[in-house]
């Protein structure tokens, strides 16, 4: 797609930020509509908008002016997706007692590394044999499908039609917030606004800001392997397209298995210590540890050990991703999608920063080099941060304005 659409190093790095442009400013704000609309209805509303625009990022090279035109659907794109994490916050602590929490947000981040082994290879095909536009039109009709099955059969605790009064009890008595819409319907009848003095207890928190920090660290990581490395494989290593897109695949597995295993490990240690601080602390600072092993691929002439590296930094850092568990623990009940919003603006301004950053180091060294000690370094700064700056991991709470 650069090549035929004669797209410079730094030009790609922006249309790789230019999503997270939008992604962040629209954050706090779709957290905020989320905490009054609800978690089903905020989904929906972003997955079928979010397919619409990546549609019509695959019509842009029949129409001229290309790059303006990316930038400008790469800056809806994440306007639309906005949304999701705050929601999933939300469903995470409605749906799950603390003592499941770990593996349910390990499986909602694993879905990334799910959706890059599974779509990746999918994607190189597609462009390989039809074109890149193809990869984008096909994408977004597959979100629309999964749009309406959501839609269809999701359900909150309270409404769904199997959950009986002993499973809602159990949820409620392990910190599950069963009716976490029911309070949303309260907040959103007193006609309250956003409350920026409610929101700026939450910077206030050492607690959340260290956690907030932490979310930049990973994204950073995730955002390298979400938009550079494909490409790191054609022009650092000498792959084709269509050979990076299966080999792109192989650390994506690796991440998603590292995810998975990581949220039963945190909810067995808290099972066996009952302290939520151990539990999640542990495989976040073992996995963010491996994921610095990403800076030695600089010193490796073999292409599989670079993919044997590759796949260990990903199995790391899908290892010490348990930011959205540790939201639900930690955000204030009246403010779970709010929280959720600034968590994710936090680590989305990652895709802001790293993209660009490393297209000027691209252009500047003509080497990867550079771009990867960049990336190992933020795992080591997010492991920094967990123990120097979050302390103990417990729920936060409000205080009333007096």
């Amino acid at each position: 797609m650069s090549k035929e659409l004669g797209i410079s190093s730094v030009e790609m790095g922006y249309l790789f930020s230019a999503f997270s442009w939008a992604y962040v400013i629209f954050l706090i704000p779709s957290g905020w509509l989320t905490d009054r609309i609800g978690s089903k209805l905020s989904m929906m509303l972003a997955v079928v908008i979010w397919s619409c625009f990546t549609v019509m990022m695959g019509m842009v090279h029949f129409i001229g002016m290309v790059v303006p035109l990316l930038l400008a659907l790469r800056f809806l794109l994440g306007a639309a997706e906005s949304p999701v994490g705050p929601a999933s916050g939300r469903i995470i602590a409605a749906w799950f007692p603390s003592s499941e929490r770990g593996i349910a947000g390990a499986i909602f981040n694993s879905a990334q590394y799910l959706s890059l082994a599974v779509f990746t290879p999918v994607m190189g095909w597609l462009c390989y044999t039809y074109g890149w536009e193809y990869v984008f039109i096909i994408m977004g009709a597959i979100g629309l499908v999964i749009g309406a099955i959501w839609w269809k059969f999701y359900y909150l605790p309270i409404d769904h039609p199997k959950m009986n009064s002993e499973e809602l009890e159990y949820i409620r008595a392990g910190d599950g917030l069963v009716d976490l819409e029911s309070l949303k319907s309260k907040a959103a009848n007193t006609g309250k606004g956003m409350k920026l003095g409610e929101i700026g207890q939450l910077f206030r928190s050492r607690m959340l800001v260290g956690i907030f920090l932490a979310q930049y660290c990973i994204t950073s990581i995730t955002w390298f392997f979400m938009t550079w490395f494909p490409i790191y494989l054609v022009k650092e290593r000498g792959f084709d397209i269509l050979q990076a897109g299966f080999i792109a695949a192989i650390p994506a597995l690796c991440g998603l298995v590292g995810g998975v295993s990581s949220g039963f490990i945190s909810d067995l240690i808290l099972k066996k210590t009952g302290s939520l601080s151990i539990a999640r602390k542990t495989p976040i600072t073992i996995g963010l540890l491996l994921s610095a092993s990403i800076i030695l691929c600089n010193y490796a002439e073999s292409a599989a050990v670079v993919v044997v590296l590759m796949s260990l930094a990903f199995f790391g850092k899908g290892f010490g991703s348990m930011g959205w568990t540790v939201v639900a623990d930690t955000a204030p009940k009246e403010l779970i999608g709010t929280t959720g919003g600034v968590f994710n603006a936090f680590g989305n301004t990652a895709g802001i920063v790293t993209p660009v950053v490393i297209g000027y180091i691209l252009q500047t060294t003509g080497s990867f080099d550079g771009a990867l000690l960049y990336v190992g370094a933020h795992g080591l700064v997010a492991v920094a941060s967990y123990w120097l700056i979050v302390g103990k991991i417990q729920r936060f709470k409000l205080h009333p304005k007096t």
